[in-house]
């Protein structure tokens, strides 16, 4: 390796880059990138900092993409770290620091793998870096604006490697190639507050609410699909703020969470809790509003040549054949997959959001291998 990835991962998480803030993160990428020969614009929307890097021509037959993202959670409380969460202290071959896991170092691994790769072994085509300080925030102005602009100004990856950490806990075991749909539903029920001892004159919304949220966790949403397990409905929050015992309140929210498969679409979702609710009022007479939000749709990328391109270069470097997945939470792959074919692999993911989050060395040597692989063998 011409470009140390270890170094590169201290340099990214000594910028304190705790979402909406740039730290100093993408400046540094940047600088190494463009003295590679990468062509580098800032792609910032609404005050969100973004980096587009392409190395090759522009609307090459044969480019090759990664997304990541230099962002991070915040610290929490410093004084329980056992080394400076920015300090990226490496003791006993292990370094220590927020985004170590998630996701500074896959950052440096696939920018020091594509920096030597276009150095050492010019490809007949582009590698693109489209890297967000957005992905740990509303995610609206990150990688989507990336997308925009790439959008308008005739740019495209054919391919995607995001490089979230895919591993549960060993470096190589799963690979992500999807992710279920996230909907939100965040509940108002209205009625008419009164007398708990005098009911008919009031209408209380916790009835109708917690009717609602019977009827919607009565039956599983489905028994899992070829590459998804089970959807899963979840109530999150139930809270009418009421202090007495003998008030039947006025108004009631609850919260509830769906990730489905892709067994379902989150329109579809929408409709189909809608109409339970309409039922509802229409016997009780209160009003329920759902307010649905949809942060991501399910996705798959089915096994061919581009999954299996990733899965045998994982296995060549780390000596495991990994899980094709669809576990886990969302990440930007779910805005990637209208662009183009996206997959996920990155690191061991136990310590990220945690206190004294860390990474083995060996580990980011690892994937740097790994993600150089994939270059040369997608442009072979």
């Amino acid at each position: 390796m011409t470009t140390d990835p270890i170094r590169l991962s201290a340099d990214l998480i000594r910028c304190p880059s705790v979402t909406p803030e740039e730290g100093g993160a993408l400046v540094l990428l940047e600088g190494l990138l463009s003295g590679a020969g990468f062509t580098c614009t800032r792609v910032d929307r609404n005050g969100t900092p973004n980096l587009y890097a392409r190395w090759g021509a522009k609307g090459a037959a044969k480019s090759f993409g990664f997304n990541g993202h230099t962002d991070v959670v915040p610290v929490g409380d410093a004084a329980a770290w056992t080394h400076d969460p920015f300090g990226a202290e490496i003791v006993d071959g292990v370094m220590w620091g927020r985004g170590a896991t998630d996701m500074k170092t896959a950052v440096a691994a696939f920018a020091a793998a594509a920096v030597d790769f276009v150095t050492e072994t010019p490809p007949d085509g582009a590698v693109i870096l489209a890297i967000t300080g957005d992905e740990e925030g509303p995610g609206r102005d990150g990688t989507r604006a990336l997308l925009d602009w790439m959008k308008a100004e005739g740019e495209a990856m054919s391919v995607c490697l995001v490089g979230e950490p895919t591993c549960p806990n060993e470096m190589g075991e799963m690979m992500k190639i999807g992710r279920r749909g996230s909907l939100s539903f965040y509940i108002e029920a209205e009625g008419v507050q009164g007398h708990a001892a005098y009911p008919h004159r009031a209408k209380n919304p916790l009835h109708a609410l917690v009717d609602l949220l019977g009827r919607m966790t009565a039956e599983p949403l489905d028994h899992g699909t070829d590459h998804f397990q089970p959807s899963s409905l979840q109530i999150t929050t139930i809270d009418c703020g009421n202090p007495a015992n003998n008030v039947i309140p006025a108004k009631a929210r609850a919260t509830v969470n769906i990730r489905f498969n892709d067994a379902h679409t989150g329109e579809g979702l929408i409709a189909w809790a809608e109409a339970m609710a309409s039922e509802i009022t229409a016997e009780t007479g209160i009003r329920i509003a759902l307010n649905p939000d949809i942060s991501g749709e399910s996705f798959v990328t089915p096994p061919g040549p581009f999954v299996d391109l990733v899965a045998k270069s994982v296995e060549a470097e780390t000596g495991r054949a990994p899980e094709l997945s669809t576990s886990g939470g969302t990440s930007d792959a779910r805005f990637v997959k209208d662009h183009c074919p996206v997959v996920e692999f990155g690191l061991v993911g136990a310590t990220m959001h945690q206190v004294d989050e860390r990474v083995p060395l060996d580990q980011i040597e690892a994937l740097t291998r790994v993600y150089a692989r994939i270059l040369r063998d997608y442009f072979a």
